[in-house]
């Protein structure tokens, strides 16, 4: 398996739920937490660096071009197929405890390698998340369209699905997955103590804060604001069975590295491990 005998993969378009699921299991379960949309600019600086045409075309067009081009080249600068590649490495880097549940848009039946499930939306419901969302008419005729491309794909190959509607609460979703995942997380290794399940929380928090700041190096990006003016829903780090609050924060004012010296981030009342 390459050393990615402890991964579960979890796919699916923007709008299933991905990381929302994946998010309640790693912090109930003790597992790591990657998530592919964290590591977006940087597998676009190594996509670069590689001389990648698509997404050196991407970093040289103006926003208003870059949404406005025909779907086929959007869905090539997307880097779709190529960063799936690089998410593959990325997790081939991780340690191999505790087990790591691994999700993201990228992960397709020819990325994942062992136990994986994808989640699928409801045309219906994956219209409706969009629109909650900022995007611009570009965007959101890309993420419809890669739905389309991962369903046709997971059918293709027979990966196993969830299919994802209005009616499908939360926690009735995270259960289906974690009985497809039953028997890798019932052999584990997963966290138990606090100091490590904290770890693990600033790891997954950690990830988020790099995109911003990768973004934020752009020259184009910086005309849209800076981390200061970024702020994101991050795990609490107290690290406690049961806790699963969010705390609202501006990127630049997460605590600095390393991570092993500085403070927890932790929500109201809430104590360190």
């Amino acid at each position: 398996m390459d050393g990615l005998e402890s991964v579960m993969w979890l796919g699916g378009p923007p709008g299933a739920g991905k990381s929302t699921v994946a998010r309640l299991l790693a912090r109930r379960r003790g597992l790591r937490w990657y998530n592919a949309d964290a590591h977006t600019w940087d597998h676009r600086d190594r996509a670069i660096t590689a001389g990648c045409p698509a997404a050196i075309r991407y970093e040289e067009m103006s926003i208003p071009d870059r949404w406005s081009a025909p779907l086929a080249d959007r869905l090539a600068m997307s880097l779709h197929d190529i960063r799936g590649h690089m998410v593959l490495d990325d997790v081939r880097a991780l340690p191999p405890a505790p087990l790591t549940i691994a999700e993201g848009t990228p992960i397709t039946p020819q990325v994942a390698r062992g136990p994986a499930l994808w989640l699928v939306p409801t045309p219906q419901l994956q219209r409706d998340r969009l629109n909650e969302r900022d995007l611009l008419p570009g965007v959101r005729d890309l993420y419809e369209h890669l739905g389309d491309e991962i369903a046709a794909e997971v059918e293709q190959f027979g990966g196993r699905t969830v299919v994802v509607d209005a009616s499908c609460s939360v926690e009735e979703v995270v259960a289906e997955v974690e009985d497809h995942f039953a028997e890798l997380l019932a052999h584990g290794p997963v966290a138990t103590g606090r100091a490590e399940r904290q770890q693990l929380l600033r790891y997954a928090n950690r990830a988020f804060v790099a995109q911003y700041q990768t973004f934020f190096t752009r020259s184009w990006a910086r005309a849209l604001g800076s981390t200061s003016d970024v702020v994101l829903s991050f795990s609490c780090e107290c690290a406690r069975d049961g806790c699963e609050e969010q705390v609202d924060l501006a990127v630049a004012d997460f605590p600095v590295p390393p991570d092993d010296t500085s403070p927890p981030l932790l929500a109201a009342d809430h104590s360190p491990p």
